[in-house]
């Protein structure tokens, strides 16, 4: 089984303890879920190889221009690519990513890659997305000291890209408990603190 099917079971076994009436505690889904993350880690640490290493520079720089070109007039990049090579259409400047890549490439293209290449910013956050926030947001962390920087998952459930503050947008983002907490300056001085899932698609 895949890490996405073992928690589909899990969430699915959670789901019978509590009509059985014999539920989990919060602490014990939590456990578990924990272990299936570390696992998913794993999994990708072992199998997953960075598509983007494939490209050449230019490649590279090509791609990211025609990312950026999309997602400054609101649309999504990969469909667009990929509806593109549906219908037989020329894709410009990136089309090469057809000829020598192929769908399969694109489909492991994932934005946990781009971070490996210090590319971070290349993706804005839409609501939906699967992103990772680190303890430093609500909590003083130190390197030595006695709190250290812990990774939580969560879920994007609203964007203000114009924020009052005057910072690079704002997000609010849902954990797995339920609760919500919002971010300023997600793009700026928050950057540091919350980072691509990588089950996030592209």
């Amino acid at each position: 089984m895949t890490p996405d099917e073992i928690e589909s079971a899990l969430i699915t076994a959670f789901s019978r303890c509590e009509n059985e009436g014999v539920p989990l505690c919060y602490e014990q889904k939590q456990i578990l879920m924990q272990v299936l993350e570390l696992q998913k880690e794993s999994h990708l640490n072992d199998f997953d190889d960075n598509p983007l290493k494939e490209l050449s520079q230019e490649e590279l720089e090509l791609l990211l221009n025609f990312i950026k070109t999309q997602q400054a007039q609101n649309r999504s990049w990969k469909v667009l690519l990929l509806n593109d090579w549906l219908h037989e259409q020329d894709s410009g400047e990136i089309h090469f990513l057809r000829q020598r890549y192929g769908v399969q490439w694109l489909n492991r293209l994932q934005p946990h890659h781009f971070e490996a290449l210090e590319v971070k910013d290349t993706f804005k956050l839409k609501v939906g997305d699967s992103i990772e926030v680190c303890n430093a947001l609500w909590e003083w962390v130190q390197d030595n000291g006695p709190c250290q920087r812990e990774w939580f998952s969560c879920t994007v459930i609203d964007i203000d890209e114009n924020d009052v503050e005057g910072t690079q947008g704002s997000c609010v983002i849902r954990f797995q408990n339920g609760s919500e907490y919002h971010i300023s300056g997600i793009y700026d001085w928050n950057r540091c603190n919350w980072r691509w899932s990588k089950s996030c698609n592209a």
